[in-house]
């Protein structure tokens, strides 16, 4: 486990920046995210980690790490600076501890795909809990692999969610989990690693790993406030910039219609998971921002109407297409916000700026973790 040798934390200075990147922009989509239904009733229930990480999540414009289909920041981000605030760390610290358990988890959820999504779970609970584990461990001096396990033992979270207030609320419980799964290790409690890992396969489905490779460097920060498995769409729709006649088809990979199913939507959180809808916007409106999914927008549901997907796993997972008839009209290997085609230094800043303003733009390493988490 990577906090017990020293961690990613001291990672050189690219992956450093990319860590600071994915954390800030997570900063912000909490930021705003707090005003959220499903973080008001987080809140309510009394758990700051529950809390943080639901509004961390609730706008599903955090990053996102298309191996494993995570969003590795929205359990682990949570668990440490929450934790860190408590214990007297630094910005610094934080972000040393989130980095173990941003590597850690992207590793358990690569190792699980597509294995835990064709079974139905969410991978970013499922394994953000293993994650937030880990991060707290550092935190807390524990050992990470013991925390890992133990935070196996209460892991969990459905695709079933996707479009509800549970997505983001189950996101909390798991960096709940990790801190709860950490401060047992620091205590003493023990549980037999290799039985859990066994177990977990067996389980899941997947294989057990949170050896780091790097998740950092493939991670995509997100253009816009939806499921990622909506953006190839959303971009190609740019792309065309209006609507054609008749029949429209958007061409994906399997697993993008597993994440985004909806078709016919009821309300703003089914849009977010809908890629007729999030389509049908961009063609009349342009990309979403995240005041478009306050309401639902009629005229994008009646286009929608003509909207159709078809699936074909000859496709990458990022890549879509958009056809009239036969005739492609517009093709995206990977969307604005890839490793690939990653935001620009400004648009990123542009993006925290819309979300959060500049409150977020001198994080400082010496700074206390409990200030920071005042500013959210």
């Amino acid at each position: 486990m990577p906090a017990e040798e020293g961690g990613v934390g001291e990672a050189g200075a690219a992956g450093g920046e990319r860590y600071r990147a994915a954390f800030t922009d997570w900063l912000a989509c909490a930021s705003r995210g707090f005003s959220e239904p499903a973080a008001r009733a987080a809140s309510a229930a009394g758990d700051p980690f529950v809390t943080l990480g639901t509004a961390g999540h609730v706008l599903d414009f955090d990053d996102t790490y298309l191996p494993g289909i995570a969003h590795l920041s929205a359990p682990v981000a949570p668990a440490a600076l929450a934790l860190g605030a408590h214990e007297g760390a630094t910005v610094g610290d934080v972000l040393a501890a989130y980095a173990d358990g941003f590597e850690a988890m992207g590793a358990l959820a690569a190792a699980g795909h597509p294995a835990l999504y064709d079974r139905g779970w969410h991978p970013t609970a499922v394994c953000g809990a293993v994650g937030a584990a880990v991060a707290a461990a550092r935190l807390l001096g524990a050992g990470s692999e013991t925390a890992a396990a133990l935070a196996a033992l209460r892991a969990g979270g459905l695709r079933a969610a996707f479009g509800s207030d549970g997505k983001s609320i189950q996101v909390g419980l798991a960096a709940a989990t990790g801190v709860a799964a950490a401060r047992l290790a620091q205590a003493g409690a023990t549980v037999p690693a290799d039985r859990i890992a066994a177990a977990w396969e067996q389980a899941y489905g997947g294989r057990w790993s949170t050896t780091p490779h790097d998740a950092v460097a493939r991670n995509w920060i997100k253009a816009w406030p939806c499921c990622l498995q909506t953006h190839g769409a959303i971009e190609c729709a740019e792309r065309l910039g209006a609507a054609p006649d008749g029949p429209i088809t958007v061409l994906a990979h399997p697993v993008s219609r597993q994440a985004a199913s909806y078709d016919a939507v009821e309300t703003p959180l089914e849009a977010k998971f809908s890629i007729p809808y999030t389509t049908a916007f961009t063609l009349l409106h342009g990309g979403p921002r995240v005041d478009d999914f306050g309401a639902l927008d009629p005229a994008a549901q009646t286009l929608a109407e003509r909207i159709t997907v078809r699936t074909d796993d000859a496709l990458q997972e990022s890549e879509f297409a958009l056809l009239a008839g036969d005739e492609e009209l517009a093709r995206v290997d990977a969307a604005r916000g890839s490793p690939q085609h990653p935001l620009s230094p400004g648009e990123l800043q542009a993006k925290v700026h819309a979300l959060a303003g500049d409150r977020y733009d001198d994080l400082a390493d010496d700074e206390p973790a409990a200030e920071l988490i005042a500013r959210i």
